[in-house]
């Protein structure tokens, strides 16, 4: 079967698109650089020519506000117009747990506008919300700094592997359309900035991180459960412990 990962080359789309060639499927990993751009059209009807599943993986590259709201729609409307024509079966699209729970985050609310365009496009689509990546707590951190401590919310957090989501993402594709949000998140619970200041002790990071109920993630206010799944999730296999030892291992 034929499957376009669309942002088959980044942390995701490399490992989605490697689980599925193993499986026997004929991958494409369309991304600029191999011709395939959502944002001007270049390459998209071709690429998605045969194919029965497209796996939309995209990401902008600004996380501003307006920048990030005219990527998504954007991209989802070059993208799901050059599948109608083609008659894809299903397509499957990686979304953020909370989206529509944080209105004041530009990023959250560019995915929510991505979201409405899949379901209102007539094909049969499954929406897999995730949460937190593991690779990115690191920057998070980083971009939480106020002076000389790390300010974040008591708010629960719940971080998944990419291996994990990867796995997720290529199971589903090969599923039939949920039609429907289907969610995913890390095996561990723990507040925002309890995880985060257990990850930076583990890096040998001594940076003091500070619990703030003020303190916004990309302009958001984090509540208890604005990040993590409010009902049922599928849960990755790899904890924040197995995952530092395994970045431990690879560095």
């Amino acid at each position: 079967m034929k499957i376009v990962v669309i942002g088959g080359t980044g942390l995701i789309g490399s490992k989605t698109t490697a689980i599925l060639h193993q499986r026997g499927h004929d991958v494409v990993a369309a991304s600029p650089k191999s011709g395939v751009n959502t944002i001007t059209g270049e390459g998209l009807k071709q690429a998605v020519a045969g194919a029965s599943v497209v796996i939309d993986l995209a990401n902008s590259p600004s996380f501003e506000n307006k920048a990030v709201m005219e990527f998504f729609e954007t991209s989802g409307r070059n993208l799901l117009a050059a599948e109608q024509p083609a008659g894809i079966k299903h397509h499957v699209a990686l979304s953020i747990v909370g989206t529509d729970r944080t209105p004041e985050n530009g990023y959250f609310l560019a995915k929510v506008a991505q979201e409405k365009l899949i379901k209102a496009s007539g094909i049969p689509y499954t929406i897999i919300r995730a949460t937190q990546f593991m690779e990115f707590v690191g920057a998070i951190a980083d971009a939480s700094v106020v002076g000389n401590t790390i300010r974040l919310s008591p708010g629960l957090f719940q971080p998944i592997a990419a291996e994990d989501v990867s796995a997720f993402v290529a199971d589903i594709a090969l599923e039939p359309p949920r039609n429907g949000i289907v969610e995913i998140a890390g095996p561990d619970r723990a507040p925002f900035n309890e995880i985060v200041a257990g990850y930076l002790k583990a890096k040998g990071d001594a940076r003091e991180v500070v619990k703030d109920p003020d303190a916004l993630y990309w302009g958001g206010r984090v509540e208890e459960h604005s990040l993590v799944p409010l009902g049922e999730a599928l849960i990755g296999r790899i904890d924040l412990n197995e995952w530092l030892r395994r970045s431990r291992s690879a560095a």
